[in-house]
């Protein structure tokens, strides 16, 4: 698997794994912290997750443009990895929210969540830009792809562990307390404190029925208990933020350690200017703006496809903790199973390709792209479907209805295994061959700035990401899901009607 690859590729990956363990123990529970944490709804929490994930993307622009321009990309890493680290920080402090100091702690959290994301954007994309540098070397060119395909494995190692993290911390300091897990429950405290002596009895009794089952005792202060619960239960998440701050130091460590087996692209620069003349700059301008059209084309494709996938953040994880039944296991661990079936099908697709090649057969990068669209296409199909036969309602509509009617509709965990290994094996068609095309096309001189184009096109596809959870909450949620399955069926078509003109641009 590793054969024929450059040295410094392992080197980097594992600085990567340690950052994106890090970064997915927040982002496995951020909408559902929220959620329990202020109180907010689902789609107040989803705009805040949106801005948040575009803004990683956005910033990630600003952190290629400041590599390009000092050539220092591997002291722009650095700085990113000592921002996102106090970012983290500062998630990890547990404090009580109330209603005197809920404004000043959302406005600190979501300042926290900016220094996670400017410090994404210094790091993200230019260690990408240095990967895609060491498959440069004419020794090394012909395994890009498969160099980015092994680069993401790593990625997602630390995205498979992470999302077990902060559930099983907030689950042993519930423990601790006496008390026990119960998805449904902080909602039911946040409105019970918020709207006391307003509840209709049948609430009520859903209230008592739900805290009992969560470790509230009968003839105890109801409204003790339920401010209690909420801050044991989300002092338990904050906990969970320290080992992202462990996991942001010891990605440090790996990258100051492994940095000289990494290019150093402002030397390598310098050399190549020498060796081209004026004139021949000008005969290659052309082919660079050619090159520069296909990556705009396919940018705007993969913007349908992150605004579809990304919902795994969102309207994807309201759907775990609302629809399918978590009584054993916490809806953000469901978010593992996508890094879990990207590292166990990898190796597949990868075998799959490296044989259409032996055979002449081999699939273009733009090709597997919109083949990866049509798949989560079918994902979405298949969640569609299930979802219109068991006539499931919208969000609000299903949240309303008692704990009774609601066990008997929820689904078995076996959904979201299938809709994830769907739209894993989509993500595997599209985001590493993504990287390494983009790679493969950009100027050899605007290499951060381009990766950061690939993430900024992410960022728009996540600036739309609160639309999934608004449909879902509003919507019979195979409405919503509709919504999706024809982005993608769109976007591919689009994708396959420019294959041919992508394949002779970059070809």
């Amino acid at each position: 698997m590793f054969k024929n690859h450059p040295k410094g590729l392992i080197p980097a990956a594992l600085s990567n794994m340690g950052e994106r363990f890090g970064y997915y123990i927040m982002n496995a529970v951020l909408v559902l912290f929220l959620c329990s944490k202020f109180g907010l709804s689902g789609d107040t929490a989803a705009l805040i997750y949106s801005f948040f994930y575009a803004g990683i993307y956005i910033l990630s622009l600003v952190g290629g443009a400041i590599a390009d321009k000092t050539q220092n990309y591997k002291g722009t890493i650095i700085n990113g990895l000592i921002i996102m680290t106090a970012g983290y920080a500062i998630l990890a402090v547990p404090i009580l929210a109330t209603p005197q100091n809920s404004t000043w702690l959302l406005t600190l959290t979501c300042a926290a969540l900016f220094l996670i994301a400017f410090g994404n954007g210094l790091f993200k994309g230019n260690l990408q830009a240095i990967v895609g540098q060491l498959y440069d070397n004419p020794r090394y060119s012909s395994q890009r792809d498969s160099g980015f395909q092994i680069f993401y494995v790593f990625i997602n190692i630390g995205g498979l562990v992470a999302p077990f993290v902060a559930p099983m911390l907030r689950s042993w300091w519930l423990d601790i307390h006496g008390m026990t897990y119960n998805a449904d429950f902080p909602e039911m405290c946040h409105s019970f404190l918020s709207l006391t002596g307003s509840m209709t009895a049948e609430n009520m009794d859903n209230l008592y029925a739900v805290a009992s089952a969560a470790g509230h005792t009968a003839g105890a202060d109801l409204r003790a208990f339920c401010s209690q619960y909420l801050d044991v239960f989300n002092t338990g998440i904050h906990y969970s933020f320290i080992a992202s701050v462990a996991a942001m130091i010891l990605s440090l460590v790996i990258f100051i350690a492994t940095k000289k087996a990494l290019p150093s692209p402002a030397a390598r620069e310098k050399v190549q200017s020498v060796q081209y003349s004026p004139e021949e700059k000008q005969a290659m301008a052309k082919e660079i703006r050619q090159r520069m059209y296909a990556l705009f084309a396919v940018l705007g494709i993969v913007i349908f496809f992150w605004f579809s996938f990304h919902q795994n953040g969102t309207s994807l994880s309201l759907f775990a903790r609302d629809f399918v039944a978590t009584d054993t296991i916490a809806p953000e661990i469901w978010q593992a199973v996508n890094p879990f079936f990207v590292i166990v099908l990898t190796p597949l697709v990868m075998m799959l390709f490296s044989s259409l090649s032996r055979r002449g057969r081999e699939i273009s990068t733009p090709k597997k792209i919109a083949y990866g669209m049509g798949l989560a296409g079918i994902a979405y199909l298949f969640l569609c479907v299930y979802c219109s036969i068991q006539g499931y309602p919208s969000g609000d509509e299903f949240r309303a209805m008692s704990a009774a009617a609601k066990e008997g509709l929820k689904a078995g965990p076996w959904v979201l295994i299938a809709l994830y290994f769907f739209l894993t094996v989509a993500e595997l068609f599209i985001s590493p061959l993504g990287l390494s095309f983009v790679s493969k096309v950009a100027p050899k001189h605007l290499q951060g700035l381009c990766q950061g184009l690939w993430l900024g096109a992410t960022a728009v596809g996540n600036l739309l990401l609160w639309i999934g959870p608004l449909m879902y909450n509003k919507w019979p949620i195979s409405y919503a899901w509709g919504v999706f399955l024809a982005v993608c069926l769109v976007s591919m078509g689009v994708m396959f009607a420019m294959v041919k003109w992508l394949e002779r641009t970059t070809g």
